[in-house]
């Protein structure tokens, strides 16, 4: 699926390290800035974004990697402000502010899940159907990559088995987007 800005919804994964962002601190943040990366193909995919776009945030290097939740992207792509920042750990010295080379979104908390799709799950589903939906995730193909584009067919498919989990654990989801949503109106 190509995604050129401008052609509707689109659907991407978002990778963090628990122990540096997590779900639970992007639920208390509401907003947060996705700047940091500093691999030219995910910058890509960074700069496709449109606002509205939605992403599934996954939890990384953890004992249990898989996805925890999603966000929308509130803002489109603009330079990242930490590559031209000599004390930011993402300083890239041949940044600029006039000649930025990498970009950030910034993105929205809308849900944590009450389970988590692990990584582990989703290889079982793709080696069960090596041609399906599943098997075609670039998180499985380009798996060091942080930022990917994920289908609207994937993006059902992932919801789908999401909401199975659940139902099967016996969870119970809650309403976070509209938590969200009254704290913003109160700020």
């Amino acid at each position: 699926m190509s995604h050129q800005p401008g052609s509707g919804m689109q659907y991407f994964l978002l990778k963090s390290e628990p122990e540096d962002y997590s779900i639970t601190d992007m639920k208390r943040d509401v907003t947060e800035e996705w700047d940091g990366i500093r691999n030219y193909q995910a910058r890509n995919h960074l700069c496709t974004m449109n606002v509205g776009d939605r992403a599934f945030f996954y939890h990384s290097k953890t004992n249990q990697p898989g996805i925890v939740g999603t966000v929308t992207i509130a803002r489109a792509a603009e330079p990242d402000a930490s590559a031209y920042d000599p004390k930011s750990e993402n300083y890239d010295p041949k940044s600029t502010k006039v000649n930025c080379r990498w970009e950030s979104v910034l993105v929205e908390y809308e849900q944590s899940f009450p389970v988590v799709l692990t990584l582990k799950e989703l290889k079982e589903a793709a080696s069960k159907d090596p041609d399906g939906v599943i098997a075609n995730l670039a998180l499985l193909k380009q798996s060091r990559l942080s930022v990917v584009p994920i289908t609207a067919e994937q993006w059902e498919v992932l919801m789908s088995m999401i909401e199975k989990k659940i139902r099967d654990e016996g969870q119970v989801v809650e309403n976070d987007t509209m938590e969200g949503n009254k704290r913003r109106k109160q700020n």
